[in-house]
């Protein structure tokens, strides 16, 4: 019945919307999308093989901006998952098996600092809804370029294109006590801006033991020296704290997803242990753009992190403290030979991390008795090469290859003698060959194969049952990729489908032993095969009513299985990969009218996902549709208003938005918000 429902308004609201418009113009600022794509220095919406997705603050600006999990979940092939209020998990074609929590496998970098700490995990939870302009999604192994991973990447840019001094605040109100301030002032002119951002949040969660709150501060500088030199200094301070309410078994979540995670099995409760995350974020960095030449440029970065984090839980108290640094810098020449151009890139990236960790007992949310106590050294760094030519540009061929080599160290402080151990991952090659094929303006077709591999990172290395794992091996996968892109109804929709195979030896896989805690094993190897095909549909009216409207749909088919996995006597081999659903639809569609009144709504839609390596549990599929409505003013020419009032899970499903895999005692469940509310109001002075 529910789906039947969610069905019938999707379609009445399409065809209200459609069934006003009139004789249309074209407005290329909306048919085409004015966004820059940096990933592998190409420049190019198709790049290396695969279709670059990008998400910016406007099309993003269309739902509770309290975190970026719903306009994640509107891309293809991607999968954003919210565990405990403030705890993501970003899934690029299965990614996240090996994440229990965090974000892993997956590479990340800032205004051109990576975010990835050299340990292989990303604080993504550090950052707020202002401080990007855009994120470029690269879906697969990208290696060739930018190290260790397999999954995917994220390219994150504060200045976007186009550059107007202003100030901005938005204030957002909602369910569970939700209270969200953004605040930003853009200074100066495009050759020498500053852009500094303020972000508070803070909720009661729905659940029990689930408040959260996050103070972010960014300041962001750049300056062109002169037509050769740009400099450009990123700084980024969060202080957040989120408690962690636990996963339920089945019983617990269908009686009352609210509560927490209650006494069991000679644990506490969540309320008892006092279960949070009290974590402190900071990264500094500076680039610096030269051109040597016409033909020839450097870009260069380095920077340093600090991250501090405190965390009891059911079983015991972990303090991190993780300090790091590192560098990256590539080499471009760009040089046109007739009708072909060629791009030659070179460069590397070091980093390196000196951490520790500490785990004690916990005693309501203190440390007792000390358990253990590590140092952890961890160095990864890779060289990459990477050669481009496009003939009239109309065939384009891409080949790169990175080497690539992590170590790490471990001294064990609390045992004697001092224990000292250790693994180094080296020389792993990751190449990439793509050929791409441009037919008429707005068609293109693309086919690519590519290799990728994955150290285990701190937190698999030295997991929640504190046995330093240094037998894991990396991952390591070939990724076969073909697809295309075109564009019709003079490029006011815009089709793209994708087709990949994945095969990935040695996958890392995690546990739950029946105290809680996290372990991870490898799996023989992983079969992932899909497609992922989007639709988006842009027109503007000259009509009395409607300005535009935008219809996005997209649609993931993930046949995610093991190939050959045996642990101890049972055989997993041929089951389905758990976390990841089967099936994805989203569906949006933003309507502007003429007088400042906008509708938002989303559609977004998961089959039932596995929940164990022996798919003997699985979450039910789940139907989300949310809504905004708003209103845009202007009171002056320099000051504009918007009021906008939105909710979400309308259809009040009971669902898991971020599932425990693979947990003892069946504890699987982290319960989303049911139906809830939001309204804000944003002012801009230009």
């Amino acid at each position: 019945m529910k789906k039947i429902t969610c069905l019938i308004i999707i379609t009445g609201l399409a065809q209200q919307l459609l069934f006003a418009q009139q004789k249309t113009t074209i407005d290329s600022s909306l048919t085409l999308d004015k966004i820059e794509v940096t990933a592998f220095e190409q420049n190019r919406v198709v790049s290396c093989g695969t279709i670059v997705k990008v998400l910016t603050n406007n099309n993003a600006d269309r739902f509770n901006k309290t975190s970026l999990v719903n306009a994640f979940n509107s891309v293809a092939g991607v999968r954003m998952e919210e565990r405990s209020p403030g705890s993501y998990r970003i899934n690029i074609r299965g990614s996240s098996l090996r994440s229990p929590f965090g974000v892993r496998n997956v590479k990340v970098y800032w205004n051109d600092i990576p975010v990835t700490d050299p340990g292989g995990n990303t604080y993504f939870n550090q950052f707020a809804f202002n401080n990007f302009s855009s994120i470029e999604i690269f879906k697969g192994p990208a290696g060739s370029m930018y190290g260790a991973g397999t999954g995917g990447l994220l390219l994150m840019h504060s200045f976007g294109n186009t550059w107007k001094p202003s100030v901005n605040i938005d204030y957002v109100t909602g369910s569970y006590g939700l209270q969200n301030i953004l605040a930003s002032a853009a200074l100066g002119e495009k050759n020498n801006r500053t852009l500094i951002t303020y972000a508070h949040n803070q909720s009661d969660g729905y659940r029990d033991n689930a408040k959260s709150q996050k103070d972010n501060v960014s300041y962001n500088t750049q300056l062109k020296i002169s037509d050769k030199q740009q400099l450009t200094a990123s700084v980024l301070y969060t202080n957040l704290f989120y408690q962690t309410p636990g996963g339920l078994t089945r019983a617990e979540f269908m009686a009352n997803p609210e509560q927490a995670r209650p006494a069991a099995g000679g644990l506490p409760s969540a309320a008892t242990a006092k279960a949070t995350i009290y974590q402190k974020n900071f990264l500094a960095g500076l680039n610096h753009q030269y051109n040597f030449t016409s033909e020839f440029k450097n870009s260069t970065s380095i920077y340093g992190t600090f991250a501090q984090i405190k965390n009891p839980t059911f079983r015991n108290y972990e303090r991190r403290n993780e300090p790091g640094f590192g560098a990256r810098t590539s080499f471009v020449y760009d040089k046109k030979i007739n009708d072909a151009k060629l791009q030659l890139v070179a460069g590397g990236e070091l980093q390196e991390g000196y951490f520790n960790t500490q785990v004690s007992k916990n005693k309501n949310g203190s440390p007792d008795t000390l358990q253990t106590n590590d140092d952890i050294r961890y160095t990864t760094y890779s060289i990459f090469l990477q050669g481009d030519i496009s003939f009239k540009n109309d065939w384009i061929i891409t080949a790169g290859a990175s080497i690539n080599k992590s170590k790490v160290d471990f001294t064990r402080l609390n045992s004697y003698p001092v224990l000292n151990q250790g693994r180094t991952y080296q020389n792993e090659i990751s190449p990439r060959l793509a050929v791409q094929k441009n037919i008429g303006k707005n068609n293109t077709v693309f086919a690519s194969i590519a290799k990728g591999f994955s150290p285990p990172t701190i937190a698999e290395l030295l997991p929640s049952t504190g046995v330093i794992s240094t037998f894991l091996e990396a991952e390591e996968g070939t990724n076969y990729e073909v697809g295309g892109r075109t564009g019709l109804l003079n490029n006011k929709l815009r089709v793209e489908l994708t087709g990949f195979y994945f095969k990935l030896n040695n996958a890392l896989v995690s546990r739950k032993d029946n105290s809680n805690a996290d372990y991870f094993v490898n799996a023989g190897n992983t079969k992932q095969k899909g497609f992922e095909l989007s639709a988006d549909y842009t027109t503007t009216f000259d009509n009395n009513i409607l300005d535009y409207l935008v219809i996005r749909s997209a649609y993931t088919f993930s046949d995610f299985k093991y190939g050959d996995f045996q642990k101890g006597t049972t055989d997993f081999s041929g089951k389905y990969l758990p976390s990841v659903p089967k099936s994805i639809f989203s569906f949006l569609a933003d309507a502007q009218f003429k007088k400042g009144i906008y509708l938002n709504s989303t559609y977004y839609y998961a089959t039932k996902i596995f929940l164990d390596d022996a798919n003997t549990v699985a979450e039910d599929g789940y139907h989300l549709l949310g809504g905004r409505i708003g209103w845009k003013t202007a009171i002056k020419k320099t000051t504009k208003l918007n009021f906008y009032f939105g909710a979400d899970n309308l259809l009040n499903e009971t669902y898991s938005l971020g599932n425990d895999i693979n947990a003892a005692g069946g504890r699987y469940y982290n319960a989303a918000a049911k139906r809830n509310y939001y309204a804000g109001v944003a002012l801009q002075f230009n």
